[in-house]
């Protein structure tokens, strides 16, 4: 990841586009669930664990609040866990010994806490039993890691960059130029590294990685040797190079149900560039494509879906995205966005803590490493990712400002709709289409609803909303999001 100003004016674009752009008025509106238009089974939500967990790994509070949907207290006031099930893990391209003389470059601009330390030390041997392997390093996020993968979390494994020595610079940052910085010579040994690390947090962490990405937007170009961050220039000739050898040391350690996904490029458009690039072998060797969510609400993301799910085949996440909004607002519009357009089976945030209040849900002091105030974004991200669970299915709204889930086996429909506008809207949502439904008691819909402009409604809960036949009206006040719960609801 790295910060760039959101897109709002791109190709794919809209109403939505519009209004988060303009804060324009949007007019009462009716949407139409079709239950007989899907679009996969729910995998979930997520994060990625550094730079956060490797500050506040140890902590079990912050494990239950990202990773279960318990009620936590922080700082004296209960909270409602995300329930996330994603964790990301960031193998890491710092260490500070000295190998025959050479040692790792660091960039001047790179803070202590976004290095992150690997495990593949010492070229001398590859033998992950021998002295050029550190099992101890990066102990506290690999500690949220366990944690999280304890509380029933997927993980996968990624790298910002291969480790200082196989760079040709020695810098994890990137090159002078922004050009290729992975050397030649260890194509094989980034991806052994890689597969390496999975093979040891199977046997000894307690962490089945599912899926292992060998990038992480490897074709932009702002990945220099005075960066901030750990990051690394491989272009998509280089990929097609190292994604043959990340399979062959992945089955030849015996991970062959362990997946490859690919390419973590920035946005939506360079991921089809970077996809529609690669042979009919290359993409052999992916099984989904990963991409992130920085082009904000540009882009064509329904591009991105053909060419990946319909036409290849492959699975497809937004596998990363993030913002700079406080409030939650643009987060929740962008997804509503993916939910839309894109069609992933998973979402995932960048960072669910950051010194940046804009990109938090929850901040911390990155010098003093001290949490701090929980942000509006933590109780707008909770209207999705505590109701739209793993195994629902996804339905067809025909807006891009609507999402619905159901679970079958409960009988259950999950709406969330958020109101971009500055202005107060009703949305009637229309379940004509469904065989049967009845709400709850007397047809009773609960709702939760987050005010992103401040205020009690805060991931609060309502019982004051009920269905009239098979539809049901909601008043939405302006810059607000809220989730509705169906039950009774049989296709």
């Amino acid at each position: 990841m790295i910060r760039r100003r959101t897109l709002l004016a791109a190709a794919g674009g809209g109403v939505l586009g519009s209004a988060l752009a303009t804060g324009t008025a949007r007019a009462d509106a009716t949407v139409s669930v079709n239950p007989s238009s899907t679009y996969g089974s729910w995998e979930g939500w997520g994060t990625s664990l550094a730079w956060w967990a490797n500050v506040f790994g140890a902590r079990d509070d912050f494990a239950d609040l990202f990773f279960t949907t318990r009620t936590t207290t922080y700082n004296g006031t209960a909270l409602p866990g995300l329930g996330l099930n994603i964790a990301r893990y960031n193998l890491g391209a710092c260490s500070w010994n000295s190998v025959n003389g050479e040692s790792m470059a660091a960039s001047p601009n790179i803070p202590s806490f976004k290095q992150i330390e690997g495990y593949w030390q010492d070229w001398t041997s590859e033998d992950p039993a021998s002295s050029s392997f550190r099992w101890t390093a990066d102990a506290t996020q690999r500690a949220m890691l366990v944690k999280a993968a304890e509380r029933g979390a997927t993980t996968e494994l990624f790298a910002n960059s291969p480790m200082w020595w196989m760079c040709l610079n020695h810098n994890p940052s990137g090159a002078a130029g922004g050009g290729n910085n992975l050397q030649s010579w260890n194509y094989r040994r980034h991806a052994s590294h890689l597969a390496a690390v999975a093979l040891y947090a199977q046997q000894n962490w307690g962490v089945a990685f599912t899926t292992v990405e060998a990038f992480n937007e490897p074709s932009s170009s702002w990945w220099t040797a005075t960066g901030t961050q750990e990051g690394c220039h491989i272009d998509a000739t280089v990929q097609a190079a190292v994604l043959p050898y990340l399979r062959s040391e992945l089955d030849r350690r015996g991970l062959t149900a362990t997946r490859i996904s690919a390419s973590d490029e920035n946005t939506y458009d360079l991921a089809r560039t970077t996809w529609n690039s690669f042979s009919a072998t290359t993409r052999g060797y992916v099984d989904r494509v990963n991409v992130h969510g920085y082009q904000g609400s540009g882009g064509r993301r329904d591009l991105l879906y053909t060419d990946v799910v319909t036409t290849a085949g492959k699975g497809l996440w937004n596998s990363e995205t993030g913002d700079g909004d406080a409030t939650g607002l643009t987060l929740a519009g962008n997804l509503l966005y993916d939910f839309r357009w894109l069609h992933p089976t998973a979402w995932v945030y960048w960072q669910v803590m950051d010194p940046s209040p804009g990109w938090a849900t929850i901040t911390y002091d990155a010098a003093a490493r001290w949490p701090g105030a929980v942000q509006t974004k933590y109780y707008t991200l909770a209207q999705f990712t505590r109701h739209i669970r793993p195994g629902m299915t996804i339905l067809d709204t025909g807006v891009s400002y609507a999402a619905a889930a159901l679970d079958r086996a409960a009988q259950r429909l999950v709406i969330v709709a958020a109101n971009t506008s500055s202005s107060a809207q009703t949305l009637t949502f229309d379940l004509s289409s469904f065989s049967s439904v009845t709400g709850g008691p007397g047809g009773l819909v609960p709702r939760w609803n987050t005010v992103t402009t401040g205020g009690s409604d805060l991931y609060t809960a309502h019982s004051d909303t009920y269905l009239s036949g098979r539809t049901v009206a909601v008043p939405f006040a302006a810059k607000s999001v809220q989730t509705l719960q169906v039950d009774g609801v049989s296709v």
